[in-house]
């Protein structure tokens, strides 16, 4: 029985690899190097006539970029530098916070600040009644002129009663914690979604509609604050999660021959003198929590 020898590509398609690799690595270098955000790239018929390659190669290096964040296409036009896409960090910053620790200027378009009625949906993760009179607060987050967020955010008034006493505060975080409630964590959901036609106007949306969607629930201490909803321009930001390795469980000692509840079954006795991992050390009692939430061992991100 022979062995199975290693199946080799064509010469014709590593030649396609390299050159189109060659076009990509010329492109990353301008951008790096010599192009500004908003600058054409030269076009299809000129990467071909340098390199001596195909348009399907060029075109193929292009999409490459363009689906990285690197490049972006305007229809008619050409293609050009897109601007840098900003980490979506899992932090409990405020949006002015993040935009001027990367040297951007903030600002803020507020479309409606006004009390409503709790819906069921806002009720629930408020931990209030259906009806319950919340703030509500609609607005558009720009960085240095470009809109980048639409945000819905709803605080009980009971919490604070003069939130918008003045008109809405240019940060919420820091209202909230003049009034004693210093958001400490938080609950977050995200979705990858396509704008309506009114976020995709407001967000100034044209090349793309593609928009990841954030729901959060921000507490300060055991108490639900505020509970908040966000569209976030899919072109501008991408996702970032530190991972890690998971720690080793530890097995319960069995004690007087007994099993615990939860694991250890069926393992046998212990011998005089032997042991397993030890137990961890009782965990101190929590305060009672609002329903539904769960306190994650990290704080996870708020924005406002």
């Amino acid at each position: 029985m022979h062995a199975e020898q290693p199946r080799t590509a064509p010469a014709s398609t590593v030649r396609a690899t390299h050159k189109h690799q060659a076009v990509r690595s010329y492109l990353e270098e301008l951008v790096e190097r010599e192009l500004a955000v908003g600058d054409a790239v030269p076009s299809e018929r000129a990467l071909c006539e340098r390199f001596g390659v195909s348009r399907m190669t060029v075109r193929q290096a292009v999409e490459a970029l363009v689906g990285e964040g690197v490049l972006v296409r305007e229809q008619g036009r050409g293609t050009f530098v897109a601007p840098q896409r900003m980490d979506f960090e899992m932090r409990l910053t405020t949006f002015g916070e993040e935009m001027r620790r990367r040297g951007m200027r903030p600002d803020t378009r507020v479309l409606d600040a006004l009390t409503v009625p709790a819906s069921a949906e806002a009720a629930d993760a408020l931990g209030t009644e259906v009806g319950a009179p919340l703030h509500h607060l609609w607005r558009v987050r720009y960085a240095d002129g470009t809109p980048m967020s639409i945000e819905q955010l709803w605080v009980p008034v009971g919490l604070a009663p003069d939130l918008f006493a003045a008109g809405p505060p240019p940060s919420l975080y820091d209202a909230l914690r003049a009034v004693g409630l210093d958001p400490s964590w938080g609950e977050e959901t995200l979705t990858a979604s396509e704008a309506t036609d009114e976020e995709a106007a407001l967000l100034d949306l044209r090349a793309t509609r593609a928009v990841l969607r954030a729901t959060r629930r921000t507490f300060s201490a055991d108490t639900p604050c505020m509970y908040s909803r966000a569209c976030y321009r899919g072109d501008r930001y991408s996702v970032w999660v530190p991972l890690s390795t998971p720690s080793p469980a530890l097995v319960p000692r069995v004690r007087d021959g007994a099993r615990h509840e939860t694991g250890d079954r069926g393992l046998p006795p212990l011998a005089a003198g032997e042991g397993r991992a030890p137990s961890p050390a009782p965990a101190a009692s929590a305060a009672p929590q609002a329903p539904g939430a769960t306190r994650p061992p990290e704080v996870v991100g708020a924005r406002p």
